[in-house]
């Protein structure tokens, strides 16, 4: 790599790395603040647009509000993101630093991040197969009860608009926004402020896990119990492996094919 290129890689790295945001603590730039309202806010903020729209539907008359509204968790869910975004931001401006630079340097020369990142998410499909596979068999036993499907895997008898939505545009925005929040701006910043690694680790990790029991939220104590974690035999070496190369963009390619994925086999054109 050539000398100029390699420093800008360095610098770009640099803006988001722990001694950076040590240096911004220091001068009181950065507080526990952010961190702290952002890690648990995208699991907050699905319910709570689940619940906008269920106030929706009922007065609508519908008489399942709460299940029918979370059927449009694939459409509802980029308010959820344009929530986090904002917040982000502003605790950015405190910092003197930019939405794009969480994501650090991108590599796309001969595709390197390109198939680095499909490589994550051929290494996740046996990840969360084997997650989900222990979580049921610890909450649920042998048998598959239909509380796992609810939601989950079937089809949404959703407007044309709103499935065409789900395909082209919820997915990018979604995965791009979970992996800004969560590995981008949250987990080196309680990293730096606890001077710990492993703190900022099962932080993220246990609000990342507990995130996915409100896409979308069932009242029943074990469904919330499974999808929270589910998905951590997945969370635990991918953010570990983050921590190694501090780039984003290798992960948000990585789950783009995994959010279209589950828009497209719960999509109804009708």
């Amino acid at each position: 790599m050539p000398t100029a290129s390699k420093s800008a890689l360095i610098a770009a790295i640099e803006l988001n790395s722990p001694d950076a945001i040590r240096k911004r603590i220091s001068a009181g730039r950065v507080s526990w603040a952010g961190p702290l309202l952002l890690v648990p806010a995208r699991a907050f903020l699905w319910i709570a647009s689940q619940a906008l729209l269920a106030l929706v539907l009922l007065a609508r008359r519908d008489p399942s509000p709460w299940h029918d509204a979370g059927n449009w968790w694939v459409v509802y869910g980029t308010l959820t993101d344009t929530c986090c975004l904002l917040g982000i931001r502003h605790f950015l401006r405190r910092e003197g630093i930019r939405l794009r630079d969480l994501i650090g340097p991108i590599k796309m020369r001969w595709g390197h991040d390109l198939f680095f990142g499909l490589g994550l998410t051929v290494a996740a499909i046996p990840l969360l197969a084997l997650g989900s596979y222990l979580a049921r068999l610890w909450l649920f036993g042998p048998a598959e009860p239909e509380k796992i499907a609810a939601y989950l895997m079937q089809r949404h008898a959703l407007p044309l608009w709103a499935t065409l939505y789900s395909l082209v545009v919820w997915w990018i925005i979604q995965s791009a926004t979970e992996e800004i929040t969560y590995q981008g701006y949250v987990l080196p910043r309680i990293e730096a402020l606890s001077g710990r690694s492993w703190v900022a680790v099962l932080i993220v990790v246990f609000w990342w896990g507990v995130q996915h029991c409100a896409v979308p939220f069932v009242f029943e104590w074990r469904y919330i119990a499974y999808r929270s974690v589910a998905f951590l035999p997945l969370l635990f070496p991918f953010v570990a492996i983050y921590l190694r190369i501090r780039r984003l963009a290798p992960f948000i390619i990585a789950h783009w094919p995994l959010d279209f994925s589950v828009a497209l086999m719960t999509a109804t054109f009708r």
